[in-house]
């Protein structure tokens, strides 16, 4: 495997033209495979920023280098490959780099006549040419800049329809941005800046962990529980308590509290303490009759709409001034759950205009009938988590509250809490919560999907949740590393899933047996001559560089089927390879009579010709012997987005961004060895990804194995 090398604190308006090109070779180039990394440095080695190692031990490391070995991938050409290497090899990509405005004008302009009249830079297909200039324009500040003012109108009519025309070009810019990012607030376990200056750690710390059981845990929450448990156990051998947050019997079940045990086992998470909101009911009910009696609260009776509108205008509510005695009747008739009960609550008397909102009176005690998954019929009336928090905070010792930097217009609060109940304050530390483009992690709304049946479950594997990320493949390891490295930083990104799936494949790769799947639909099944009569079977190793994995059988015969891509894809007198056979020889390609399907092919010819150099053909392929060994029916699945906007904003209504398709299934064969994959293990079909498989081969019923991604762009989708 080639594997390209990228600085990502490199001039863009360099490494972008490579990076699209690669990604456009992989995609569509089945015969190669160049595997993409970053380093985080302005030079690979040699004072260039690109570095590109071909699998036959060639160290190419120059842009100019690296664009000649590229281009002997015939897609790249069009119809006139000397146009095309004029631009990319010859140097008129390289004109369009320098980073001031002075150097590009001149070819700029040039460009821009070039293109009066043209879709496409060389012909009338997209080229490299296409790729080259489009990615030195968009990684160039100065040059980008000028073509979003429309300074150049043919430039900018051409910029548009190239990006318009390949929709996967933006996530190829928004991962090297991801890293470029990355390099600024991502931390690696071991280098990150963890010592973030906690105060008061010689005393000794104890964090804290509050989910609500009221759904599962997505990734956003396996950060905030593996910071806590960092910062607990490894950087300070301190203590960390899981407290659920039970103060809402509506939403809340036993289920939901169990898979998130189950959840923090998984992630190597081990609370010293697990302790429950509800353990504390009856002082939070005390500290709040303290308040009422001190008159720092009230009960108030106004309608939601209303309650929210006076709270935003700083309107006081009519019930601001009752007196101590009503308040305390009214909060008596709360506790019994009645009717009248029913329509009151409990607001703190902070503030009724003060700047931040959440200082505005805001809601600590509600009135709830339903019967409580812990404490049954016990109670009627619950604290809100804003009341609870810093009480339990302070009751339980925690030393140092970590909270997600959404929360810091409330820190006042809490802290207003403690000091009008004369209780100790815990630190506060704020970090960013951790975003995905294209990605819900509101609990309401992912809530909304389930019960919806917009998916499948809470662990369906288009779902943020742990469940779900884990059964689309994701190893527990490689989560722990991706979360560690963003570290307790505060500043706020949207971090692309493409960095995420390429940690988890250094994990997977090395582990991963390797097997064989063909794709039924048009299969073909190809004679082979000189193969043995009868057939039979070899053993070779489950992967090539894992001796440990042990071994396969590779069933061999005189008919084998192959991908009706790999046929369509071979010339007549063409030498190929057969993986883990040797190389063959085309001798015939029969097409389909249908007028409608003349492409198909639907049968071929080869001539084995084992002494061939399996290092001269272009064709390496995958097949299937059809005898000899039992070919096992599998689902290829793979997974698009469930929403089509990188990040949806507080006013967009979900359903209008719900992904028509998200579910691509694919109907397979693969080799006799799958039979004994069980459900859970990871494996990678050679040539068509790494699969998770979801449900083990019983006979009678196939196989189900779901794609993981790997972080390369899917220019598919």
């Amino acid at each position: 495997m080639a594997a390209l090398t990228i600085a990502s604190k490199a001039n863009q308006a360099i490494t972008l033209p490579v990076l699209l090109v690669v990604h456009y070779i992989n995609t569509n180039d089945q015969d190669v495979d160049i595997s993409i990394g970053f380093q985080d440095v302005e030079e690979v080695n040699a004072k260039t920023p690109v570095k590109l190692d071909w699998h036959n031990g060639e160290a190419l490391q120059s842009s100019a280098s690296i664009n000649v070995k590229l281009m002997e991938s015939k897609i790249l050409h069009g119809q006139d490959r000397q146009a095309v290497d004029e631009w990319v090899v010859g140097g008129r990509v390289s004109n369009l780099t320098p980073t001031d405005f002075k150097s590009i004008e001149g070819p700029l302009l040039e460009l821009d006549h070039h293109l009066t009249l043209r879709s496409y830079v060389v012909g009338y297909t997209l080229t490299a040419a296409d790729l080259a200039v489009w990615g030195a324009i968009r990684g160039n500040k100065i040059a980008y800049a000028a073509i979003k003012k429309g300074a150049m109108i043919n430039v900018t009519r051409w910029f548009k329809w190239i990006e318009e025309t390949n929709d996967w070009m933006a996530p190829v810019v928004q991962s090297l941005n991801a890293h470029a990012q990355e390099r600024k607030v991502a931390k690696s376990k071991e280098g990150a800046n963890y010592d973030i200056a906690l105060p008061d750690t010689d005393k000794g710390v104890v964090t804290r962990f509050p989910p609500e059981p009221s759904g599962y845990l997505h990734i956003g929450h396996a950060k905030a529980a593996l910071l806590n448990d960092y910062f607990a156990h490894e950087m300070y051998k301190g203590t960390m308590i899981c407290r659920f947050d039970d103060t809402n019997p509506s939403k809340e079940k036993e289920e939901f509290q169990q898979s998130i045990v189950e959840d923090l086992a998984l992630m190597g998470i081990k609370p010293d303490k697990t302790s429950h909101t509800s353990d504390y009911f009856q002082q939070l009910y005390d500290q709040c009759v303290t308040l009422l009696k001190a008159d720092k609260a009230y009960a108030d009776d106004t309608e939601r709409e209303t309650m929210q509108h006076e709270r935003f205008d700083g309107i006081a509510s009519k019930r601001r001034e009752a007196t101590i005695e009503e308040n305390l009747a009214r909060f008596e008739e709360m506790k019994k759950g009645n009717e009248e009960g029913v329509r009151w609550c409990v607001r703190a008397k902070i503030s009724v205009d003060n700047p931040n909102k959440a200082m505005r009176d805001p809601v600590i005690y509600r009135c709830n009938p339903q019967p409580h998954h812990r404490t049954g019929e016990k109670w009627k009336v619950y604290p809100t988590y804003d009341f609870a928090c810093p009480i339990v905070d302070s009751m339980e010792g925690i030393t140092h509250a970590l909270r997600t930097i959404e929360y810091r217009d409330r820190n006042p609060q809490y802290n207003w809490m403690l000091d009008a109940l004369d209780l100790r304050k815990p630190n506060i530390w704020d970090f960013a919560r951790m975003n995905f483009v294209r990605t819900l992690l509101s609990k309401r709304k992912l809530t909304k999907f389930v019960d919806s049946g917009h998916v499948w479950g809470w662990d369906d594997p288009r779902f943020p949740t742990i469940r779900g990320i884990r059964r689309r493949g994701m190893t527990i390891d490689a989560l722990r590393e991706f979360i560690l490295k963003q570290g307790p930083s505060r500043n706020i990104v949207n971090l692309d899933w493409t960095l995420f799936w390429a940690t988890n494949k250094k994990y997977i790769d090395p582990i991963a047996p390797r097997h064989t799947a063909v794709v039924l639909e048009n299969a073909v099944t190809a004679t082979v001559k000189g193969a043995r009569v009868a057939p039979y079977t070899e053993d070779k190793p489950k992967h090539g560089k894992n001796p440990e994995l042990g071994t396969k059988k590779v069933a061999y015969s005189s008919e084998i089927l192959i991908d009706q891509s790999d046929a369509q894809s071979f010339t007549a007198d063409e030498e190929i390879t057969l993986m883990n056979w040797g190389n063959a020889i085309v001798r015939k390609i029969t097409h389909s009579l249908n007028p409608l399907h003349t492409s198909l092919v639907t049968a071929l010819e080869l001539d084995l010709h084992l002494q061939g150099d399996v290092k001269t053909t272009k064709q390496k392929i995958t097949w299937l012997a059809k005898s000899g060994q039992e070919l096992i029916p599998v689902d290829l699945v793979d997974f698009d987005f469930l929403i089509t906007k990188d990040k949806l904003e507080e006013e967009d209504n979900v359903d209008d961004f719900l992904t028509e398709k998200t579910e691509f299934r694919t109907k397979a064969v693969a080799d006799g060895n799958l039979a004994a994959v069980r459900e859970g293990e990871i494996v990678q079909f050679e040539r068509k990804g790494y699969f998770r498989v979801d449900r083990a081969f019983k006979h009678g019923e196939g196989a189900v194995a779901f794609c993981i991604p790997t972080g390369k762009v899917n220019a598919g989708k």
